[in-house]
């Protein structure tokens, strides 16, 4: 079992990072291997809904987005985390994401999924909704921690400070790694997945 965590910060080793490095600490007790990429400082381009990845397969920019659809087989759960920017996600993250799932929304299917965020003082819990949009929208469960997965702090060092952030961290990988194995065990039991109907779009406006 593989869980592959998305960076968003523009500080590779910042709060984001500091509470994702907690997260992996309970995976390793429970011996569940752990990638965490980051995003870097660059530019991310957002999708201009050419809706070229129909055809092809994949994204018409060829980046990291890209580049995580195609080992999208190598993980079992998806975690993706940011700092707060004007109360809600930051632009990076978000871009690389709408254009993730939508080049490449059938890899992630049935994946667990978790949104991790990071602020200074408030803008959290919006950040955090928005996240969680991406996984409700394609069929994954969202692991939840004993409060919601947030951590506060302006830089590692605060963000440390936080106990009760870092304790919501350490459940949510406990509640990750939980349902890894149940997910497994059910597999191996036998217990059919989820079969869905052909997709209805209905417009509000006719």
């Amino acid at each position: 079992m593989k869980v592959l965590f998305i960076n968003g910060s523009p500080h590779q080793h910042g709060c984001t990072d500091t509470a994702m490095q907690e997260v992996c600490k309970q995976l390793d007790k429970h011996e569940i291997e752990h990638e965490i990429i980051w995003l870097g400082t660059k530019s991310m381009q957002g999708c201009i809904a050419c809706n070229t990845c129909s055809k092809k397969g994949e994204c018409v920019f060829d980046d990291l987005v890209n580049e995580v659809n195609k080992r999208a087989d190598e993980f079992d759960a998806l975690v993706v985390g940011g700092p707060v920017f004007y109360g809600g996600i930051c632009a990076q993250l978000t871009a690389f994401l709408d254009r993730l799932f939508y080049s490449g929304n059938q890899k992630w299917q049935k994946k667990p999924g978790a949104a991790i965020v990071s602020c200074r003082r408030a803008g959290n819990t919006a950040a955090y909704e928005r996240l969680n949009m991406y996984f409700g929208i394609n069929n994954m469960p969202i692991v939840t921690s004993r409060y919601w997965n947030l951590i506060h702090g302006a830089n590692r060092e605060d963000a440390l400070k936080d106990e009760e952030g870092l304790l919501t961290m350490r459940t949510l990988g406990e509640n990750m790694a939980w349902l890894l194995k149940s997910l497994k065990v059910a597999k191996e039991a036998g217990v059919p997945e989820p079969e869905y109907e052909k997709p209805v779009w209905t417009n509000f406006i006719r």
